[in-house]
């Protein structure tokens, strides 16, 4: 089931979870991850087509796909 970006930060509320901290916490970068739960459902500035926009909105639920990274560039850098 695919959900609506209001119910994902209202997830994130009902959980005490920071979205900063999630995206943290599964390699993504925090502003991209708030820019995307901020945008707008109806017409979305961001369209997450690819990369780790694509992967952040699949992870949370927004859209159905793939999760298509393995390894990312700043894991790589951190290890």
């Amino acid at each position: 089931m695919v959900k609506t970006r209001a119910e994902v930060r209202k997830e994130f509320a009902k959980k005490g979870w920071s979205i900063s901290g999630w995206a943290k916490s599964n390699g993504y970068s925090p502003n991209m991850a708030i820019a995307i739960l901020a945008d707008n459902d109806v017409n979305p500035r961001l369209k997450c087509l690819r990369g780790d926009s694509h992967n952040i909105a699949v992870q949370l639920g927004l859209k159905e796909g793939e999760i298509s990274r393995t390894v990312g560039v700043r894991q790589l850098a951190a290890a």
